[in-house]
């Protein structure tokens, strides 16, 4: 088979001959993983302390839990290319400021509140684009190499892939907020008087990664000139 070992996840090579770059490294040697592993529990750590509401903040952290478990159970398996994690720990570290501010009461909120006149909080729809901008790529990446996905399709799935996620996060926080507290229920939901609130998150997440495809494709193009 000629592609058999592209599709093994250990290979940080694709079908097309694209490279990720630091997927062979082991943890110990991968100073960029340890960094940010580092790095992020301290700022986890720092932002753990006096949460805005401490209910909400541990309702947050229960997919990021379970995300960061899943990863480190799988890391002998599949290791994310240097890029990869970048991403991944910039989109946690955006997750961790909302889950402490509640998502309504960041420092980024009050800025925009003040700036343009509005009573909007605007954080939550700023993470909703950056889970697609951020992590189509890693999405992608997984793909590509699980599947030894080529041409449109290593584009297409991916962008499919994260219109699901959006899709099942939402559900997921409806079936959450279904089981607590209304008053917490609606904190965690955060609608804040839109009833169009989810389809627009969904929407920004789309964007997000079709912006991330676009440049991860038009990057690809740029070096095989």
């Amino acid at each position: 088979m000629p592609h058999e070992s592209t599709r093994n996840p250990s290979i940080n090579r694709s079908p097309e001959g694209e490279i990720f770059p630091g997927t062979e490294v082991p943890l110990r040697r991968n100073g960029v993983l340890l960094v940010l592993l580092i790095g992020y529990a301290a700022f986890w750590a720092w932002l753990a302390i006096k949460p805005v509401n401490r209910q909400d903040w541990l309702l947050e952290n229960i997919l990021l839990v379970l995300f960061l478990a899943v990863m480190a159970l799988t890391y002998r398996r599949f290791r994310w290319s240097r890029l990869s994690y970048v991403l991944i720990a910039l989109f946690l570290c955006l997750h961790t400021i909302g889950a402490h501010y509640s998502y309504q009461q960041t420092p980024f909120d009050h800025w925009v509140k003040a700036m343009f006149s509005t009573q909007r909080s605007y954080y939550d729809r700023l993470v909703h684009f950056s889970f697609g901008f951020l992590l189509a790529y890693p999405a992608r990446e997984l793909l590509v190499r699980l599947l030894g996905l080529r041409g449109f399709a290593s584009y297409a799935l991916p962008a499919a892939v994260m219109m699901t996620g959006s899709a099942v996060f939402e559900i997921i926080e409806m079936l959450a907020a279904s089981l607590v507290p209304s008053k917490l229920g609606a904190l965690y939901l955060g609608l804040q008087g839109d009833p169009f609130d989810t389809q627009k998150d969904m929407g920004l997440g789309l964007i997000g990664a079709l912006l991330a495809l676009a440049i991860t494709a038009f990057r690809r193009r740029r070096k095989s000139e």
